[in-house]
Protein backbone atom coordinates (compact mmCIF):
# COMPACT_ATOMS: atom_id res chain seq x y z
CA UNK A 1 0.00 0.00 0.00
CA UNK A 2 1.49 3.48 -1.27
CA UNK A 3 1.13 5.83 2.03
CA UNK A 4 0.78 9.53 1.52
CA UNK A 5 3.66 10.29 3.70
CA UNK A 6 5.70 8.11 0.61
CA UNK A 7 4.54 10.14 -2.33
CA UNK A 8 4.30 13.61 -0.81
CA UNK A 9 7.88 13.17 0.28
CA UNK A 10 9.35 12.08 -3.48
CA UNK A 11 7.02 14.73 -4.96
CA UNK A 12 8.90 17.48 -2.71
CA UNK A 13 12.29 16.03 -3.00
CA UNK A 14 14.18 18.32 -5.98
CA UNK A 15 15.73 15.15 -7.80
CA UNK A 16 12.46 13.89 -8.82
CA UNK A 17 10.31 17.25 -9.25
CA UNK A 18 9.77 16.52 -12.82
CA UNK A 19 8.48 13.24 -12.71
CA UNK A 20 4.87 12.53 -13.62
CA UNK A 21 2.51 11.01 -10.86
CA UNK A 22 2.89 7.71 -11.73
CA UNK A 23 6.83 7.80 -12.03
CA UNK A 24 6.03 8.91 -8.18
CA UNK A 25 3.77 6.28 -7.50
CA UNK A 26 5.92 3.77 -8.53
CA UNK A 27 8.84 4.66 -6.87
CA UNK A 28 6.70 4.88 -3.55
CA UNK A 29 5.68 1.50 -4.37
CA UNK A 30 9.78 0.36 -4.09
CA UNK A 31 10.76 2.66 -1.47
CA UNK A 32 11.14 1.75 2.32
CA UNK A 33 11.12 3.49 5.73
CA UNK A 34 13.81 3.20 7.83
CA UNK A 35 14.73 4.46 11.30
CA UNK A 36 17.90 5.23 12.62
CA UNK A 37 18.63 5.87 16.20
CA UNK A 38 20.67 8.94 17.69
CA UNK A 39 24.18 8.66 16.99
CA UNK A 40 24.19 5.90 15.04
CA UNK A 41 25.55 5.59 11.20
CA UNK A 42 24.02 5.52 8.24
CA UNK A 43 26.15 4.68 6.26
CA UNK A 44 29.93 5.19 6.32
CA UNK A 45 32.76 6.61 3.68
CA UNK A 46 33.48 3.19 1.24
CA UNK A 47 29.85 1.57 1.73
CA UNK A 48 28.52 0.47 -1.37
CA UNK A 49 25.93 3.78 -2.87
CA UNK A 50 22.70 1.74 -2.51
CA UNK A 51 20.13 4.55 -3.17
CA UNK A 52 18.82 7.85 -2.27
CA UNK A 53 17.55 8.77 1.25
CA UNK A 54 15.00 11.30 1.68
CA UNK A 55 14.68 12.80 5.92
CA UNK A 56 11.11 12.27 6.84
CA UNK A 57 11.86 13.41 10.43
CA UNK A 58 14.94 13.91 12.49
CA UNK A 59 18.54 15.20 11.65
CA UNK A 60 21.66 13.90 9.61
CA UNK A 61 25.25 15.38 9.87
CA UNK A 62 27.36 14.19 6.50
CA UNK A 63 30.68 14.28 7.23
CA UNK A 64 34.32 13.25 5.87
CA UNK A 65 37.13 12.25 7.86
CA UNK A 66 40.93 11.60 7.24
CA UNK A 67 43.30 8.62 8.04
CA UNK A 68 44.63 10.72 11.24
CA UNK A 69 40.65 10.40 12.49
CA UNK A 70 39.95 14.46 12.06
CA UNK A 71 36.38 14.66 11.04
CA UNK A 72 35.02 17.41 8.59
CA UNK A 73 31.21 18.04 8.62
CA UNK A 74 30.07 18.55 5.32
CA UNK A 75 26.30 19.38 5.94
CA UNK A 76 23.42 18.89 8.59
CA UNK A 77 20.29 17.88 7.10
CA UNK A 78 16.97 18.14 8.16
CA UNK A 79 13.28 16.97 7.57
CA UNK A 80 12.22 16.88 3.35
CA UNK A 81 16.34 16.79 2.78
CA UNK A 82 17.92 14.40 0.76
CA UNK A 83 21.39 12.56 0.46
CA UNK A 84 23.54 10.24 -1.32
CA UNK A 85 22.85 11.17 -4.73
CA UNK A 86 25.35 10.24 -6.16
CA UNK A 87 25.21 6.43 -5.77
CA UNK A 88 22.13 6.83 -8.39
CA UNK A 89 24.89 7.85 -11.11
CA UNK A 90 27.85 5.59 -9.89
CA UNK A 91 28.60 2.33 -8.89
CA UNK A 92 31.32 3.72 -6.41
CA UNK A 93 31.76 3.47 -2.88
CA UNK A 94 30.48 6.51 -0.77
CA UNK A 95 32.32 9.38 -0.37
CA UNK A 96 30.95 10.65 2.82
CA UNK A 97 29.64 9.16 5.88
CA UNK A 98 26.04 10.25 7.27
CA UNK A 99 25.64 9.99 11.07
CA UNK A 100 21.73 10.35 12.42
CA UNK A 101 21.84 13.27 15.10
CA UNK A 102 18.97 12.47 16.46
CA UNK A 103 16.47 9.54 15.88
CA UNK A 104 15.80 9.97 12.26
CA UNK A 105 13.14 8.24 9.95
CA UNK A 106 14.30 8.52 6.09
CA UNK A 107 12.55 7.06 3.07
CA UNK A 108 15.17 4.78 1.05
CA UNK A 109 15.10 5.03 -2.84
CA UNK A 110 16.91 2.02 -4.19
CA UNK A 111 18.99 2.72 -6.75
CA UNK A 112 18.43 0.21 -8.81
CA UNK A 113 14.67 1.65 -9.14
CA UNK A 114 16.11 5.29 -10.57
CA UNK A 115 18.40 3.32 -13.33
CA UNK A 116 14.96 2.39 -14.67
CA UNK A 117 14.25 5.64 -14.54
CA UNK A 118 16.96 7.02 -16.07
CA UNK A 119 17.33 4.24 -19.16
CA UNK A 120 13.43 5.07 -19.93
CA UNK A 121 13.45 8.61 -19.34
CA UNK A 122 15.76 10.71 -21.23
CA UNK A 123 14.09 13.97 -19.80
CA UNK A 124 14.68 12.87 -16.17
CA UNK A 125 18.35 11.76 -16.94
CA UNK A 126 19.27 15.44 -18.34
CA UNK A 127 17.50 16.62 -15.47
CA UNK A 128 19.37 14.55 -12.53
CA UNK A 129 22.34 16.15 -14.40
CA UNK A 130 21.62 19.49 -14.22
CA UNK A 131 20.47 19.35 -10.91
CA UNK A 132 24.17 17.29 -9.99
CA UNK A 133 26.04 19.74 -11.95
CA UNK A 134 24.40 22.95 -9.82
CA UNK A 135 25.23 20.86 -6.80
CA UNK A 136 28.60 20.82 -7.98
CA UNK A 137 28.76 24.39 -8.84
CA UNK A 138 27.51 25.23 -5.22
CA UNK A 139 29.87 23.09 -3.20
CA UNK A 140 33.11 24.49 -5.10
CA UNK A 141 31.78 28.09 -4.45
CA UNK A 142 31.41 27.15 -0.50
CA UNK A 143 35.37 25.36 -1.10
CA UNK A 144 36.25 28.58 -2.40
CA UNK A 145 34.60 30.69 0.50
CA UNK A 146 36.48 27.91 3.40
CA UNK A 147 39.75 28.53 1.94
CA UNK A 148 40.13 31.71 1.04
CA UNK A 149 38.32 33.28 4.25
CA UNK A 150 39.86 33.91 7.68
CA UNK A 151 38.39 31.65 10.41
CA UNK A 152 36.57 34.53 12.15
CA UNK A 153 34.73 35.28 9.06
CA UNK A 154 33.85 31.84 8.68
CA UNK A 155 32.96 31.30 12.15
CA UNK A 156 30.70 34.35 12.06
CA UNK A 157 29.00 33.35 8.54
CA UNK A 158 28.31 29.65 10.22
CA UNK A 159 26.80 30.61 13.38
CA UNK A 160 24.73 33.33 11.36
CA UNK A 161 23.66 30.20 9.31
CA UNK A 162 22.75 28.10 11.63
CA UNK A 163 20.65 30.42 13.36
CA UNK A 164 18.16 30.39 11.00
CA UNK A 165 17.33 26.71 10.89
CA UNK A 166 18.55 26.33 14.54
CA UNK A 167 17.68 29.70 16.38
CA UNK A 168 14.20 31.55 17.77
CA UNK A 169 15.04 35.16 16.21
CA UNK A 170 13.63 37.85 18.00
CA UNK A 171 15.17 41.13 16.38
CA UNK A 172 18.70 41.89 16.52
CA UNK A 173 18.76 38.17 18.65
CA UNK A 174 19.14 34.73 18.02
CA UNK A 175 18.24 32.28 20.80
CA UNK A 176 19.08 28.42 19.77
CA UNK A 177 16.90 25.80 20.85
CA UNK A 178 19.79 23.00 19.64
CA UNK A 179 23.24 22.79 21.41
CA UNK A 180 26.10 23.39 19.14
CA UNK A 181 29.24 22.08 21.18
CA UNK A 182 32.84 23.14 20.23
CA UNK A 183 34.07 20.11 19.05
CA UNK A 184 30.62 20.23 16.96
CA UNK A 185 31.44 23.54 15.28
CA UNK A 186 35.34 22.64 15.12
CA UNK A 187 34.22 19.75 12.43
CA UNK A 188 31.90 22.01 10.63
CA UNK A 189 34.85 24.42 9.55
CA UNK A 190 37.81 22.24 9.60
CA UNK A 191 39.67 22.97 12.43
CA UNK A 192 40.55 22.54 16.31
CA UNK A 193 37.85 22.74 19.19
CA UNK A 194 40.75 24.89 20.47
CA UNK A 195 40.80 27.35 17.58
CA UNK A 196 37.40 27.64 17.78
CA UNK A 197 37.64 28.25 21.72
CA UNK A 198 39.47 31.39 21.19
CA UNK A 199 37.19 32.88 18.90
CA UNK A 200 34.39 32.15 20.68
CA UNK A 201 35.66 33.86 23.72
CA UNK A 202 36.47 36.70 21.99
CA UNK A 203 33.06 37.17 20.34
CA UNK A 204 31.70 36.90 23.87
CA UNK A 205 34.01 39.86 25.25
CA UNK A 206 33.01 41.82 22.24
CA UNK A 207 29.07 40.93 23.44
CA UNK A 208 28.33 39.39 20.29
CA UNK A 209 27.60 36.22 21.96
CA UNK A 210 26.60 33.98 25.04
CA UNK A 211 26.26 31.24 26.57
CA UNK A 212 23.71 29.65 29.29
CA UNK A 213 23.52 25.77 29.97
CA UNK A 214 25.26 25.13 26.56
CA UNK A 215 22.92 27.31 24.58
CA UNK A 216 24.40 29.91 22.35
CA UNK A 217 22.90 33.54 21.95
CA UNK A 218 23.63 35.73 19.48
CA UNK A 219 23.19 38.94 21.22
CA UNK A 220 23.41 40.86 17.83
CA UNK A 221 22.84 39.31 15.00
CA UNK A 222 23.55 42.87 12.60
CA UNK A 223 26.98 42.92 14.08
CA UNK A 224 27.90 39.46 13.64
CA UNK A 225 26.71 39.83 10.06
CA UNK A 226 29.29 42.61 9.69
CA UNK A 227 31.90 40.21 10.57
CA UNK A 228 31.81 38.14 7.59
CA UNK A 229 32.38 41.02 5.01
Amino acid sequence: MIQSTDHEALRNCFLFSSLSEQDIADLAKVSTITTTPSGALIFAMGDEGDGLRIILNGVVRVWISDVEGRELTVALLEEGDSFGEIALLDNLPRTAAATAIEETRCLFVPRSSVDGLLNKNIGFAREVIHILCETLRRNTDEMGAVMFRSLDKRLAQKLCDLSISYAQIDGKRATFTRKFPQGDLAKMLGVTREAINKRLTMLAQEGLIDTTDGYLTLTDLPRLAAKTE
